[in-house]
């Protein structure tokens, strides 16, 4: 699948090179280097073809990862393979950076010898590549057959993301949900856009080989139930501080290669055996019945063409109870502005000349609550006919809930070899919602 896969630094000198396929010559190297890394105009594309010759690439901080094929690849799973290599790099060594990769281009190759074989992606796991690669990529001591037959079964087995015999002296499980919210809006208030963008990250450190059963307010499973069906979690209440909601219908979904997508597609019921530390369990999207946490209300008003009168108003919309943290409201001004005034009933607004924008601060907001701020522009006289094009006013917060309304309903762990049962097992469940591009026209 993949021909070949280099990394460069911001020279568009190569750090590692590693060729799989025949096809793929030297030449490869200098042809991307030209016409992507120096070229004149920027390369936006993340795919670029030369002479018949895919590039696909991706860049962290002065670093370029390139993947190299002359074949009809499918894009998705190149681009999915460089994301899993960042990640296993940054496990590994911290950060991406040039001299951390020639420290460790030995443990580099290692890695890609077992990542990637003749150029199809492997085992890309963290957890069980660090079972036999060691952090310095050199062997530790020699192992026994009994501890290299367990790798053995680990890497080529069915559960390649966890080895067996972990142990904890406190099981414990974190749970969060995080949530990105994006909004378009008219200045009559109209939603003209609306999505949001969900992860459930995981951290679990529970001994043995234990299997966890996940459950939301999913539109489809609660119109089973309400149907007749039996829950699969009777006279057990939400877990967390969710919205109020009853049920979300989420659009699409992903999950982590641990999920029994079976059990998924025929129960909606989310099992699986939870990999060791921190992963990411699933990604969702949700366009329907989406709370907003903030209305933004503008006014704005020309005099001559000389002065400019801005008011704006945001309105909470969420409980009393709970608090928004990191409000930062950006008023864009016009190109001309000579100087502002600025009023503000909470927190600290400031003009920003190199950003064209006044950008008030808030430390903290409760819901159903609202703050406003005025402002006076003073604008310099222009020969230009053009009107200003008033961009949208942007926002930025963060809200200790879920604005999908998504709600964990039950989070189950079950072993059986173990002495130990769900409730034995100390659970943490988090909502946090953050603004997107959270914009009102005005």
């Amino acid at each position: 699948m993949i021909g070949g896969l280099f990394i460069y630094n911001h020279k568009g000198e190569v750090l590692i090179s590693r060729v799989y396929r025949d096809d793929i010559g030297r030449n490869a190297v200098d042809a991307f280097r030209v016409n992507v890394i120096h070229a004149r105009q920027q390369v936006r594309s993340p795919v670029t073809n030369i002479a018949r010759t895919s590039f696909f690439h991706v860049k962290r901080s002065n670093i370029w990862l390139a993947a190299v094929t002359k074949q009809n690849v499918n894009a998705a799973m190149v681009f999915e393979f460089l994301y899993k290599m960042c990640d296993v790099m940054t496990a590994y060594f911290g950060k991406i950076s040039e001299e951390n990769i020639k420290n460790n281009f030995v443990l580099i190759y290692e890695l890609l010898d077992e990542i990637l074989d003749f150029g199809y992606p492997q085992n890309s796991e963290t957890g069980a590549l660090k079972t036999f690669i060691t952090q310095q990529g050199i062997k530790g001591q020699v192992k026994t057959k009994e501890e290299q037959s367990q790798i053995t079964s680990q890497v080529t087995g069915q559960i390649g993301w966890r080895r067996e015999g972990i142990k904890y002296r406190r099981n414990e499980l974190f749970l969060d949900v995080l949530e990105s919210v994006n909004l378009l809006m008219s200045p009559q208030g109209q939603v003209l856009s609306a999505h949001v963008s969900g992860r459930v990250v995981m951290k679990s450190y529970l001994s043995g080989m234990p299997e966890c059963k996940f459950g939301m307010n999913d539109k489809i499973v609660i119109d089973k139930q309400g149907k007749g069906g039996a829950s699969d979690d009777p006279g057990k209440s939400d877990l967390g501080g969710g919205s109020g909601k009853q049920s979300i219908a989420i659009d699409d979904c992903t999950f982590h290669q641990c999920v029994r997508l079976s059990k998924f597609d025929s129960e909606r019921s989310i099992s699986f055996i939870p990999p060791d530390g921190e992963y990411e369990l699933m990604r969702y999207r949700t366009t329907k019945d989406i709370i907003l946490p903030f209305r933004v209300i503008p006014l704005v008003r020309e005099v001559g063409r000389t002065k400019l009168e801005v008011k704006v108003v945001i309105k909470s919309n969420f409980k009393p109870s709970l608090l928004a943290q990191k409000i930062e409201v950006r008023i864009p001004t016009p190109l001309n502005t000579s100087g502002v005034q600025v009023i503000c009933m909470k927190g600290k607004a400031k003009y920003k000349a190199s950003e064209n924008a006044i950008v008030w601060k808030i430390k903290r907001m409760a819901g159903m609550k609202e703050s406003q701020i005025s402002a006076e522009i003073e604008l310099l006289p222009t020969n230009d006919k053009k009107k200003w094009a008033r961009p949208p006013i942007s926002m930025n917060f963060e809200v200790p809930f879920a604005p999908s309304g998504l709600k964990v309903r039950y989070l189950k762990v079950f072993e059986s070899k173990l002495n130990y049962s769900d409730h034995d097992v100390i659970k943490w469940v988090r909502y946090i919602g953050r603004s997107g591009i959270y914009e009102t026209r005005c």
